[in-house]
């Protein structure tokens, strides 16, 4: 019955309207990691007029896709096409991280890290960024190295997050740069023979 109400429910937001509106496409899972990822989903939700609203609503709460998960929690969260509402959006973004969004956990580090919805926790950065670096996040791996050369985390946890990021693929230069600069400041923490273990292509047993 409720697989049924769902795809009714799918079909009718699908459908088209005729006369001088009409109704845009939904995301698809890729558009929508992109978006995410050049940080341009909000901006997007707010160029289509917001006419996506209820799809959004419908794949994050009633499909509970990680990704809408995501954007339909940070709509809430800033107000974009709805009444702000951070309490219901830190959920998404949590539910969304639990199903394993490296997109969902980065962005919660970054609001304990800064304190921004929640009281700034930056161990607790770190508990969220760490899965994400785990799971091949670059943005996760230059955080968490960026939080560890601040003290926080565990130093047990420091010659694999150096190994991440030290052997990272950077399409870009200025991103690369900084990574460079990230592990100079974790490396003054770290014994030379652990830094040098660290740089090897495969992290050898300790």
């Amino acid at each position: 019955m409720l697989r049924w109400a769902v795809t009714l429910l799918l079909w009718q937001l699908s459908l088209p309207l005729y006369g001088d509106d009409y109704r845009l496409d939904i995301y698809s899972q890729a558009e929508l990691l992109t978006l995410i990822q050049q940080d341009k989903y909000l901006q997007q939700v707010q160029a289509d007029d917001c006419q996506l609203v209820q799809d959004i609503e419908a794949r994050a709460d009633i499909l509970q896709q990680p990704l809408y998960q995501f954007l339909w929690g940070e709509m809430l969260n800033f107000g974009i096409c709805v009444p702000v509402n951070p309490s219901r959006g830190m959920v998404l973004l949590r539910a969304a991280a639990e199903q394993g969004s490296p997109e969902a956990m980065v962005q919660l580090a970054k609001y304990y890290q800064h304190g921004r919805f929640v009281v700034q926790n930056k161990d607790r950065a770190v508990q969220y960024v760490l899965p994400a670096a785990a799971n091949g996040s670059q943005p996760a791996r230059m955080m968490l190295v960026r939080l560890m050369a601040a003290g926080y985390g565990s130093p047990r946890d420091y010659e694999q997050a150096y190994h991440w990021l030290f052997n990272e693929v950077f399409s870009d230069d200025a991103v690369k740069l900084e990574a460079m600069k990230l592990l100079q400041g974790l490396e003054v923490k770290m014994p030379a023979s652990v830094v040098e273990r660290a740089r090897n292509a495969s992290l050898t047993s300790r």
